[in-house]
């Protein structure tokens, strides 16, 4: 009884066994091409190998481990696909992914343009700008001058007479060539002559010859010396603010400078700035443009749109696009939204330095 009973429990292990096995092969080719997860088995598998013992009629069965595949769910097959890059989905994808019926395209801002401090000399003597102490040259009666007629207007004259006032400044009479007088001090004429170049400084007081009048002049301070980056010219900033390259003939000092040039610039804004330029010397502050460039300059008092036309040393020369009108600035100007923006922002924090 014994025997047959352990052959008929034998049988039915081998039967599992083949059942399970059928399972598994049908499972197998149901799946191919699936996700799967690799899990270890818990179930015991019963060997092949049996062994009756003589003192028990029991069965002592071997563990073997299996590996059972089953399918993801597809949040976890999603979760494990690494995120695709916007710029990878389609046009069409991209649209529908929006709430809105309406696409609106990010606005664009102009960048701004590189400022850079550029020394515009090559050797000591190309950047002072410390008056030479060279001794005065006389002014005497007779002697033909330019001297001041108004705001902006310097005019050709001769000095008729020189009067000590009761305080001991000395005034000088001009009789100018296009008729009319004036009584005027040292600061307000200018020689006629052509100075020297050991005279000249950055930071020297004088009056240039208007390229469209020889008759007339306008005062202004000297900005820069001839160098190499500015085709050996002369940077001449007049008292409206307005720059110009000028050849030294051009020139013209003024006989008797205040001790600080800026007291006698009217224009506030532009003494500020002058200020401002002769400290940074011989380092000025420059905005970089391109010719083509739209920009806002000041015109009038009021900012308004153009395009470079001209890149030009330290200048650029523009056209405003509502009335054409064309005209030279320099690229360290105050007039340039830029620039303007830049020395405000500078200027706070040199007054929070000061203040610490």
């Amino acid at each position: 009884m014994e025997v047959t009973e352990m052959e008929t429990r034998i049988s039915q292990v081998h039967n599992k066994r083949k059942t399970d096995s059928t399972e598994e092969r049908d499972d197998d080719e149901n799946m191919s091409g699936s996700q799967f997860e690799s899990i270890p088995s818990t179930s015991a598998t019963p060997s092949n190998k049996t062994q009756m013992e003589d003192s028990s009629d029991s069965l002592s069965v071997t563990k073997e481990a299996v590996v059972v595949l089953t399918r993801l769910p597809d949040y976890k097959i999603s979760a494990l696909r690494p995120p695709t890059p916007p710029q990878f989905y389609s046009e069409d994808e991209s649209l529908s992914s929006s709430d809105s019926d309406m696409q609106c395209e990010p606005e664009v801002s102009e960048p701004a343009p590189v400022i850079v401090s550029s020394a515009f000399s090559h050797s000591s003597s190309e950047t002072t700008k410390i008056r030479p102490n060279l001794p005065e040259e006389e002014v005497n009666v007779d002697m033909i001058v330019l001297a001041k007629r108004g705001p902006m207007r310097w005019q050709r004259g001769k000095i008729v007479d020189m009067i000590t006032k009761e305080d001991g400044r000395l005034k000088y009479k001009v009789s100018f060539e296009e008729k009319g007088r004036s009584l005027v001090s040292g600061h307000h004429i200018a020689f006629d002559t052509t100075p020297r170049l050991e005279q000249l400084y950055v930071g020297a007081r004088m009056v240039v010859k208007c390229q469209d009048n020889n008759s007339l002049f306008r005062p202004g301070i000297l900005a820069e010396l001839p160098s190499r980056k500015n085709r050996l010219r002369f940077l001449v900033f007049q008292d409206d603010h307005m720059p110009v390259y000028v050849g030294l003939p051009s020139l013209h000092l003024v006989c008797r400078p205040l001790e600080n040039v800026l007291d006698d610039v009217a224009n506030t804004r532009h003494s500020s700035f002058m200020s401002q330029y002769l400290r940074d010397w011989p380092y000025p502050h420059l905005t970089h443009y391109i010719a083509g460039q739209s920009l806002n300059a000041e015109l009038n008092g009021v900012l308004q749109r153009c395009e470079v036309q001209v890149v030009d040393s330290s200048l650029i020369q523009v056209v405003f696009q509502e009335n054409q009108h064309r005209e030279w600035i320099h690229r360290g100007s105050i007039r340039l939204e830029h620039m303007s923006r830049f020395l405000e922002l500078k200027a706070l924090q040199e007054y929070e330095s000061d203040s610490d």
